[in-house]
């Protein structure tokens, strides 16, 4: 009976103290406490002072929240917006190579950061041999490569670009030949090599992209927020702002037009103005998308619209539109929903 009363005895004690034990070192007083809400007071402290001529990098954001671009207001009484459709690079393949002039590069519907383990993953398949990574600017170079075939030694230059639309990246390639001049050329050496070479490339991509990993440098390097925005001027006028070359910028209005429900009647380069007839959807599957952009209403059909595109600095043109007659006034809410349609088919 002492034996049995004594085991109780200890026993008590053993859960009084293991009790006791968890309210030290658990609870919010306790040593290992839980610190999942602390953040919400948290102070805010001031950015770290670097001496002039130091080096800044390390201190750099690590998650940099990205300023908002398209802070438009419909004019009238406010309601809630409706969804936008997801019209951007709808049904399109994974990577696709696009062409201007002898220019070429692949464009590919995953972000910069998932696009560069993928181009690292098939140069360590190719065996291919890296000699300069810079992971920040999207760019790896290889070294000199003895090609089959080929008399010349060949480099090639891989550069990641954030794409026009967000989440977007494109792939630029660039070759030279071993010459007098180890300077990387403005065009490359030989064409169909890079040519070639960007095929071979974007198979790989188009095989792998869904399933790649994300480097979180070239995430942060080469930014994912697209390169194309709603604004508005200073007369409260809404308008399109694409960061492309003039030559690139008017090729892919044409065809973004052209996607958008849009028939091109005419052009004038010179001017910037592509003449376009509104069509409005083609068949009922898309009547839904044109609910959204006139609520209700029946979207006005047919009409003329004059698309016109500036040069607002180097490697930036700003793209309006308006009725090409005077009698038809668009709301500010129409002209943003048109802007907006052709915004999301430009890439």
């Amino acid at each position: 009976m002492r034996a049995a009363s004594l085991s109780r005895a200890l026993c008590c004690c053993a859960i009084a103290c293991a009790v006791s034990a968890c309210g030290f070192f658990g609870g919010d007083e306790g040593m290992f406490r839980d610190r999942a809400e602390d953040y919400k007071t948290a102070p805010e402290l001031p950015v770290i002072t670097v001496p002039e001529g130091k080096n800044t990098e390390a201190l750099r954001e690590i998650y940099v929240i990205p300023q908002v671009q398209e802070k438009l207001l419909l004019e009238g009484e406010f309601e809630v917006p409706r969804p936008a459709p997801l019209i951007a690079g709808a049904g399109a393949d994974v990577v696709r190579i696009q062409r201007l002039g002898d220019d070429s590069w692949a464009l590919i519907s995953v972000p910069p950061g998932q696009v560069w383990p993928q181009v690292r993953s098939f140069l360590a398949a190719a065996n291919m041999q890296v000699a300069r990574v810079d992971a920040r600017a999207g760019i790896i170079e290889t070294a000199w490569l003895e090609l089959e075939g080929e008399a010349l030694p060949s480099r090639f230059r891989f550069r990641m670009d954030q794409g026009v639309q967000r989440g977007t990246s494109e792939l630029h390639i660039l070759q030279m030949n071993r010459g007098t001049s180890d300077e990387w050329p403005t065009h490359s050496s030989d064409p169909q090599q890079a040519a070639d070479m960007l095929r071979t490339v974007a198979q790989f991509l188009a095989d792998s992209a869904e399933t790649a990993p994300v480097s979180m440098v070239a995430e942060q390097g080469i930014v994912a927020t697209g390169k194309i925005s709603l604004r508005e001027d200073d007369t409260g006028q809404t308008y399109i702002r694409l960061e492309l070359p003039y030559d690139r910028a008017w090729a892919s209005l044409g065809k973004a037009l052209s996607d958008a429900s849009f028939e091109v009647v005419d052009r004038d380069r010179s001017a910037g103005i592509y003449y376009a007839r509104f069509l409005g959807p083609e068949d009922d599957a898309d009547e839904s998308m044109f609910d959204w952009l006139w609520g209700d209403d029946d979207p006005t059909l047919e009409q003329m619209f004059l698309v016109s595109m500036q040069a607002a600095s180097p490697g930036v043109v700003n793209i309006t539109l308006q009725p090409e007659s005077e009698e038809l006034a668009l709301t500010k809410r129409e002209r943003q929903a048109l802007l907006a349609l052709i915004k999301g088919k430009i890439d």
